[in-house]
């Protein structure tokens, strides 16, 4: 009997943490008169940690840093989880007491810490998940899972003031392509996805065919300048239809189609050319989608975010979009677009303003949708 009564105390006491947490963040608001949330990732090959405040009703960086493992995993053409979680295992820990010693702020003062739930590798992101939720045991403060998606969407919201709503985004990445509509700040509907392999996926996959390394986005954007867009015939899938689904399967296997066909006959492919004419192609498969949101559904702004979103063309494009349907735009800068730790906070900033956080017991979800 003695057990079980010990026993429901330990549960009760589980039970009651997030609401001990809040307690304990709000004393720390009042002592620290601002918000201090650390913010971690670590969903990929990036090891990452921000200490993120408030000002004037938004998120601002107090210290941030990224240590990028591109040289780690170059050599195999792309990321190897198991690297990758060692790596991260190495580094969290000096990484955290670094960005605190940069911010001046003691895990003391600490009123939240926030990181990466998914979606990403699993071992990768248990590391930043498990660090994040002791630091927040320890403290007794909130914890936040956050989705990468969310984050780098919020990414935007670090450097733009008074976005306006209801706007549109478009996330493009390594492992995600999608059309988000916001009517409010944590509101939205996902109006199209790729269906198939993601728009960074196809960049990756197609440098690694042309031997141009590891990652494939600024690789293939570094060749194209020296190319003619135009010299290679591709498709452009779903951009007639009515869908605002993406698909990038279909380029992918006509460039791999016209490698082989070229090799067959003997033909030096022009990897300038080629690599010029498949950007084209990937940022025209998404345009039209966009275009076809902004006049259904009259956004008064367009957003980008994801690491593809670092590419000078898909900026351009947009520009010359927004310009187009008159709409505000905002972009993301360019240390901002890849995986960082910043943005994880900038997410979760906004979940706590809404009076959301998550109980120690929430897990990584290597599929985690948003």
């Amino acid at each position: 009997m003695n057990d079980y009564i010990e026993m429901s105390e330990k549960y009760n006491r589980r039970k009651s943490f997030k609401e001990r947490a809040e307690a304990n963040r709000e004393k720390r608001l009042s002592e620290n008169e601002a918000e201090f949330i650390l913010a971690l990732e670590t969903s990929c090959d990036e090891t990452s940690a921000a200490v993120i405040t408030s000002r004037d009703g938004r998120p601002e960086i107090i210290s941030h840093e990224v240590a990028s493992q591109i040289e780690a995993h170059q050599k195999f053409g792309g990321v190897v989880p198991e690297i990758a979680s060692r790596r991260h295992l190495e580094l969290i820990r000096p990484m955290i007491d670094s960005t605190l010693e940069q911010a001046g702020v003691d895990s003391t003062q600490l009123t939240a810490t926030a990181a990466t739930r998914g979606p990403g590798l699993v071992g990768a992101l248990l590391v930043g998940f498990a660090a994040g939720k002791a630091l927040a045991y320890a403290e007794k403060i909130p914890f936040l899972g956050v989705n990468h998606i969310a984050g780098h969407i919020f990414a935007n919201f670090l450097v733009h003031e008074d976005i306006e709503l209801p706007f549109l985004c478009l996330t493009v990445s390594g492992g995600h392509t999608d059309l988000i509509y916001f009517s409010r700040m944590i509101e939205y509907e996902i109006l199209g996805r790729t269906r198939d392999d993601a728009a960074g996926e196809a960049f990756d996959k197609i440098s690694r065919r042309l031997e141009l390394g590891y990652p494939g986005g600024p690789a293939i954007e570094k060749k194209a300048r020296e190319g003619n867009p135009n010299a290679v015939e591709l498709p452009r899938a779903l951009s007639e239809s009515e869908t605002y689904d993406f698909s990038f399967s279909g380029l992918k296997t006509a460039v791999i189609n016209y490698i082989h066909n070229q090799q067959q006959k003997g033909n030096e492919i022009d990897t300038a050319d080629l690599s010029a004419s498949f950007q084209r192609a990937v940022i025209e498969s998404l345009l039209p989608q966009v275009e076809r949101a902004i006049k259904n559904f009259e956004p008064e702004a367009l957003l980008l975010a994801g690491g593809v979103s670092a590419n000078s063309l898909l900026r351009s494009r947009f520009e010359s979009l927004t310009e187009k349907h008159e709409l505000s735009l905002y972009l993301p800068p360019l240390d901002l677009c890849t995986d960082n730790a910043a943005m994880i906070g900038a997410a979760a900033y906004y979940q706590l303003a809404a009076g959301h956080s998550h109980d120690l017991g929430l897990d990584v979800r290597a599929n985690l949708s948003l």
